[in-house]
C-alpha cells in the first residue's frame, strides 16, 4: 500500500476586517507575477498566457506530476466528478495543467473522463516559477484519499499505458510533483499547496470548500477536510 505522506500546505487566511488595501496585500504573492506571463498550450496546440486563466475570474489549479502518474490519473478521475453546475454557480474555472506535450491532452481526458479545462506547461516555467518541487519527500500521515491503486498495481498500469501510448514517452518529467492554487480575480491568491510526493494531494473536497464551491463526497469513507 501507499506509504502515509504529510502534505505541505500555504493557506493564505482573509480577515475580513482588513480594510481593502490590506486584504489585497495579504492575498499577493510575488511568484504568481513572474508566472503570469508564461505560456500554456490546449489540445490544439494553441498558446497563451497562464494569467488568462485568473484575470477575470477566480480559479481552482491543480498541476498534476504527468499525464501516466496513476495517482494524478485516480486523482483527476475525481476531479472529473465535480458537476460544471457546481462551478458555473460559484463563478469558479477549474482548471488542470499538465508537463507533457499537448499531444497527450485528449487521451489523459478520454482515459479519466475529466470534461473541465486541461492545458499543458511542457518546459514545466510555471512549475518552476511557483516552486513546485523536484523529487519526493514522505515522512508520515494520511495520504490522499483519492488514491484507489496500490504502488505495484498502479505502476504496473502507468508501465501499460505508457506501452500503449501512440507517442511512447513519459508524458512529463516523472521527478517533477504537483500543487494546487486558488486564485484570482487578478493576482490574488487564496490558497497555495505544493505536493512533496505522488500521494499529497489536497483533498478535492477542501479545495471546493475553500474556492466557496459546493463540495462533492467522494467513495464510502468519511469526507476529509484539511484544517
Amino acid at each position: 500500500m501507499a506509504s502515509e505522506i504529510t502534505p505541505i500546505t500555504q493557506q493564505i487566511g482573509r480577515d475580513m476586517e482588513e480594510s481593502s488595501i490590506d486584504l489585497y496585500d495579504s492575498m499577493y504573492h510575488p511568484d504568481l507575477e513572474l508566472a503570469a506571463s508564461c505560456l500554456l498550450r490546449d489540445r490544439s496546440g494553441k498558446s497563451f498566457q497562464f494569467g488568462d486563466l485568473y484575470r477575470d475570474k477566480k480559479a481552482i489549479i491543480v498541476f498534476v506530476r504527468n499525464f501516466l502518474c496513476y495517482t494524478c490519473k485516480e486523482y483527476v478521475e475525481d476531479l472529473a466528478k465535480i458537476p460544471k453546475s457546481f462551478l458555473q454557480k460559484a463563478d469558479v474555472r477549474l482548471v488542470v495543467i499538465g508537463q507533457s506535450s499537448f499531444l497527450h491532452i485528449q487521451q489523459f481526458c478520454s482515459l479519466t473522463g475529466y470534461p473541465h479545462e486541461i492545458y499543458v506547461d511542457t518546459d514545466r516555467d510555471i512549475y518552476k516559477k511557483l516552486g513546485m518541487k523536484t523529487g519526493e519527500t514522505f515522512t508520515a500521515s494520511a495520504g490522499s484519499p483519492h488514491v484507489k491503486s496500490n504502488f505495484v498495481t498502479g505502476s504496473i498500469k502507468s508501465i501499460w499505458r505508457a506501452m500503449k501510448s501512440p507517442a511512447f514517452d513519459f508524458q512529463g518529467d516523472p521527478a517533477q510533483q504537483g500543487g494546487a492554487l486558488i486564485v484570482g480575480p487578478g493576482n490574488r491568491v487564496h490558497f497555495l499547496h505544493r505536493d512533496m510526493n505522488r500521494y499529497s494531494h489536497v483533498p478535492i473536497s477542501s479545495l471546493l470548500r475553500y474556492a466557496g464551491v459546493q463540495t462533492v463526497h467522494f467513495g464510502n469513507k468519511p469526507q476529509i477536510l484539511e484544517v
